[in-house]
């Protein structure tokens, strides 16, 4: 097995791994307290254990010792690199306070709730009322224009329009209000300015 390993036998090494990761591991989780330490460490030691396989010899019993040995320095190391992270992270300038983004998550959060109501309530309009929507409202364009971007009589594109709004004001009515007067409640699409150009 000592001279599978020291030529580089990937199978020799894989029954190594097999045989002994459990031990390194205890040995790890004995040496650190931490079940997540000592998960990292056997990938370390049997990492270092192929690097270091040339220098094993060829005669000898188990190679269980070999690799606590090895385990045993990727601790040490792994300490003395903790220790100077941490060191380091001392050392950095201290913020006086923290902003607290929660406000901004949870406008994001409602501002994605609310479009996505917004694009339900468009894919319920025909392709047509989309159209001359977005022409109208989201272009900016007056009636005369988007009758001739579209190619249709600027009676069709006033009432494909007001169509739209209707069902949009319909779609976009919270579901505890429907069938209740509608009040002065904001409608969903706001006036069309013939002066737009």
């Amino acid at each position: 097995m000592r001279r599978r390993i020291r030529a580089g036998d990937h199978d020799a090494f894989g029954e190594l791994f097999d045989a002994y990761a459990r031990s390194v591991y205890n040995h790890a989780y004995r040496l650190t307290g931490r079940w997540t330490v000592a998960e990292d460490i056997v990938s370390l030691t049997f990492l270092d254990a192929w690097r270091l396989r040339e220098r094993l010899d060829e005669d000898g019993g188990s190679l269980r010792p070999w690799l606590l040995g090895i385990a045993t320095n990727v601790t040490r190391n792994s300490r003395r690199a903790a220790r100077r992270h941490a060191a380091a992270v001392a050392r950095l300038p201290r913020e006086e306070s923290v902003r607290d983004f929660a406000d901004e998550v949870a406008g994001r959060v409602d501002d994605a709730a609310q479009l996505s109501v917004v694009r339900t309530a468009l894919a319920k309009l025909r392709r047509s009322e989309r159209e001359v929507l977005a022409l109208c409202v989201w272009s900016g364009l007056d009636y005369r224009a988007a009758a001739e971007a579209l190619g249709v009589p600027v009676g069709t594109v006033r009432s494909r329009l007001s169509r739209a709004r209707a069902k949009l004001a319909k779609y976009l009515e919270p579901p505890h209000t429907r069938g209740q007067m509608r009040g002065d409640r904001p409608t969903a699409v706001g006036a069309l300015r013939e002066e737009n150009s």
